[in-house]
């Protein structure tokens, strides 16, 4: 059953970095690489997911997205969606609407429709981006401005439809290598200033444009594949991190960056960390 709210809720978010008041996400309890849809999967194919572990693991993720004052939403799992906990994926809060993506591979086609009964339910106004291919993990919100990858999950066609629906936006591509699936897995803005990136996975030009306006900290390949720049921000200079990737959460606590660690390194098998597995409704924004 798809958790209602008992008071009345509007969906607001400005940005990756505010603070995270309320967040929809998906238990993995159908989880399973039964499709081959990135380069993660390869590595895992044979192993699979234990999905009790993967369980278990996102259920100690909410209680601890729950601890730091977060209401959480758990849309409901379907067997017949396998990739269900990557609920980013599906739609992006921007503004006072919700932007319900087009899946890309059908195997996730039709994840979606469960996040628009839920928003129905509760009256929060939500459009339907269903005339293109674009999804949320490339899409990375700062301010006015909106970066958007441009790989195998997102075209520059459905980039430019929504520039039309958004003309007081700067809306920006940002081309990368497709193998890596989705933008934030090679970049993330973590506040007005900073951002992670993969610099390998990047054109020297966007890199150079990045680079004009945040201080790059950079991820190393190895980190890179356990998700280093799939960080969750929750406001406050606060953030899920893995425990294993102790390079950047070093660089990050000697930032000035309070780095909670919750292992979900089952759940990462499948190609998404904890940016993945969060699609914010509500960022607090202060002025």
């Amino acid at each position: 059953m798809v958790n209602n709210l008992n008071e009345e809720l509007d969906a607001s978010c400005t940005s990756e970095y505010s603070t995270l008041s309320q967040v929809i996400v998906c238990e993995p309890r159908y989880m399973e690489i039964r499709e081959i849809i990135n380069e993660t999967q390869k590595e895992f194919k044979e192993e699979n997911i234990d999905r009790i572990l993967a369980m278990k693991q996102h259920m100690n993720f909410v209680k601890a997205l729950e601890h730091e004052g977060i209401e959480v939403i758990k849309l409901p799992p379907q067997s017949s969606y396998p990739e269900q906990v990557f609920t980013r994926d599906i739609g992006f809060t921007l503004g006072n609407t919700v932007y319900v993506a087009e899946m890309a591979t059908d195997i996730r086609q039709g994840e979606e429709f469960l996040l628009k009964v839920w928003l129905e339910a509760n009256a929060i106004p939500f459009y339907d981006l269903c005339k293109g291919q674009i999804e949320g993990g490339d899409v990375i919100i700062d301010g006015k401005t909106i970066y958007i990858g441009v790989g195998d999950r997102t075209d520059e066609e459905s980039i430019h439809h929504l520039q039309t629906l958004l003309p007081e936006y700067e809306i920006i591509p940002i081309h990368f290598v497709e193998k890596f699936l989705h933008l934030d897995c090679i970049f993330n803005v973590i506040s007005p200033t900073e951002a992670l990136v993969f610099p390998d996975a990047l054109t020297k030009k966007d890199l150079d444009f990045l680079g004009s306006r945040y201080e790059l900290i950079e991820v190393d390949r190895e980190e890179q594949f356990t998700m280093g720049t799939n960080v969750l921000s929750i406001g406050n200079k606060k953030l899920f991190s893995l425990p294993f990737n102790k390079k950047i959460n070093h660089q990050l606590r000697e930032r000035g960056y309070e780095v909670i660690e919750v292992d979900i390194s089952e759940i990462i098998k499948s190609g998404g960390s904890f940016r993945c597995c969060t699609m914010p409704l509500v960022r607090i924004k202060h002025n």
